[in-house]
């Protein structure tokens, strides 16, 4: 098997268009390559989907422990030939900027796969050696096996990768040179999602085209094959209920593994659109509201009158109910958009969604119950992350949150014995227990219906 972590010095080195020339050319290779994001990240796996048209996957070292993280990875890659992992921030950043904890090295530790280093040659030559160097000696370990430049020109290559293999000892296996019409263009979320980009399918044939013939493939194969691991794929048990998920345009952040982790709890999900359905999916006994861009398609999601009443008489009928951030404000009184005009929501929710114009409050929190309800009982904890520039007139009390390393605290969300709603990501596949929670609630409202 192949397996290869892509990391960088710093964010900005291109590590997303690296990782899907790497994946579509080892498509292309045969190697049926399966993807991973380091981190809580939402936007660039829909990238690797979009080149593999199958799941990518993230591994969070804060979001969960080093025995779920290996258990998900391996469960992942069986049956596949290739695994790449996209890396996070700066190759040691972790928790807090301060500690290597969920930081792109501990989970090349945690999993024990080599790392590509992807290094962007501007404005520096033999100071790039240096860098490397501090990186290898950093840890005991690094794993750092060989060295990618990217966005380098031919000429710049020829004089760099020597200088940078007799300094550093490592191989420079090859570069992608400036390709403008493969640049993946970013906003207040991080990157344009991957179903935004109009013409994604001819930006990445041209980065694999390219990448191909750039990069010395039988070398990069010897140094980053690993043994098989040699497990099956762990089968689902007997679904138990079904829980509606909201899939669009507005609701698109969902992890992989949080749909996964639905269905080893026993639950069947069933994608619905709350754009353009104009009921919920029949036959369901919960539902799910994840995070994405509301506030893009606020004029649209209130116009769907039929949809935001379904989903207010659904919630007051008592059907076991997750929102979160995005499906926070969806659930509120009103939602102002990009251009500052306001639209009725859903409204089981008191507060107002309202643009700030800067990020809110970003990063790994401890979230705690400070009252009992559907996913935690009071006194009980999980880790969350949250990422948003649209807060609420009312935010709620029914958590508090603090923040690893600074110590920062705040209350938040809304709870009772069927809802959980917060600006709070939550990682179901790091805490089965609320999965169970959530399932066992929506199979206990379904029996009750029928």
């Amino acid at each position: 098997m192949i397996e290869c972590m892509v990391a960088a010095p710093h964010s900005g080195s291109g590590k997303t268009v690296v990782t899907c020339a790497l994946l579509a050319a080892l498509k292309r290779r045969r190697h049926d390559p399966c993807a991973f994001k380091c981190g809580p990240d939402y936007i660039d796996p829909m990238f690797h989907r979009a080149v593999l048209g199958v799941e990518s996957h993230n591994l969070d070292l804060y979001l969960s422990s080093e025995a779920t993280v290996r258990s998900l990875y391996v469960d992942a890659c069986a049956g596949h030939g290739a695994a790449v992992c996209e890396g996070v921030m700066g190759f040691y950043d972790g928790v807090g900027g301060t500690t290597e904890r969920a930081s792109a090295w501990h989970l090349a530790d945690t999993l024990g796969i080599p790392v590509l280093l992807t290094l962007r040659p501007k404005g520096a030559s033999l100071s790039l050696a240096a860098v490397v160097r501090g990186l290898q000696t950093f840890a005991p370990n690094s794993y750092i096996a060989a060295i990618l430049l990217n966005d380098c020109s031919p000429s710049l290559y020829s004089t760099l990768a020597p200088m940078l293999e007799e300094k550093t000892g490592l191989p420079v296996l090859g570069y992608l040179p400036p390709m403008p019409e493969a640049k993946f263009e970013s906003r207040h979320l991080g990157l344009y999602t991957a179903g935004e980009i109009i013409d994604l399918r001819s930006r990445i044939n041209a980065l694999a085209a390219t990448i191909l013939q750039t990069v010395d493939w039988p070398r990069f194969e010897q140094i980053f094959e690993t043994p098989d691991h040699g497990a099956a794929r762990r089968p689902y048990p007997q679904a138990m209920t079904r829980i509606a998920v909201a899939r669009d345009q507005a609701f698109c952040f969902t992890y992989a593994e949080t749909i996964e982790t639905f269905c080893r709890a026993g639950a069947e999900p069933v994608f619905f659109s709350p754009l353009h359905d104009q009921q919920l999916p029949s036959d369901i006994g919960g539902l799910y509201l994840p995070g994405g861009y509301p506030e893009l398609h606020a004029e649209a999601l209130s116009r769907n009158e039929s949809m935001r009443t379904a989903i207010r008489a659904a919630i007051d009928d008592g059907m076991p109910t997750v929102a979160e951030c995005g499906g926070f404000l969806y659930l509120g009184q009103s939602l102002q958009d990009g251009e500052g005009q306001t639209f009725p929501m859903v409204g089981v929710l008191p507060g107002h969604g309202l643009r700030t114009e800067k990020l809110v409050r970003f990063g790994y929190a401890e979230l705690t119950a400070r009252q009992g309800g559907l996913l935690l009982r009071q006194g009980e904890s999980t880790p969350v992350h949250e990422f948003h520039y649209w807060d609420s007139t009312e935010n709620g009390d029914a958590f508090e949150a603090v923040k690893p390393v600074s110590g920062r605290k705040w209350t938040c969300g809304f709870t009772t014995p069927t809802l959980y709603a917060a600006f709070s990501h939550l990682y179901f596949a790091g805490n089965m227990q609320m999965a169970r929670r959530f399932v066992a609630a929506a199979r206990n409202y379904h029996a009750k219906e029928e």
